[in-house]
């Protein structure tokens, strides 16, 4: 049986997403292709603005969307990054579990999370 997730899109996943908001974000502005406010975005995926704004802060670093005038859209920075994300999109549809379970196992994810509890320099004791 063929694996449902490509070695390429994993590679992708593991890269570029740390959390399914924000491969739920991505797929949002790739349906959308016009910009969409941060409300829009957080009233869609069930989140607070604040986890919105970040999860597309983290999208737009890693070059798969860009702020724009009203909000955020949909702008891979490569053509490999596009033909990824429309690989996300048809693989979502019909492998939902394998692919959030990739992502649930992200280092990314699991960073982020570690990140939450260091203590910088100059800043709490």
């Amino acid at each position: 049986m063929d694996e449902p997730v490509s070695a390429a899109l994993r590679a992708f996943l593991l890269d570029h997403i740390a959390s399914v908001a924000q491969l739920e974000a991505l797929l949002l502005l790739r349906r959308e292709r016009k910009p969409l406010a941060v409300a829009v975005v957080a009233r869609a995926l069930y989140v607070s603005e604040t986890v919105a704004a970040e999860e597309l802060t983290a999208l737009g670093a890693r070059g798969l969307v860009a702020a724009a005038a009203g909000g955020w859209r949909y702008a891979p920075a490569t053509p490999e990054a596009a033909a990824r994300v429309d690989e996300l999109a048809e693989t979502y549809a019909r492998a939902l579990i394998p692919v959030t379970n990739i992502v649930h196992g992200n280092p990314l994810r699991l960073r982020r999370f570690a990140d939450a509890f260091r203590f910088r320099k100059g800043k709490g004791k």
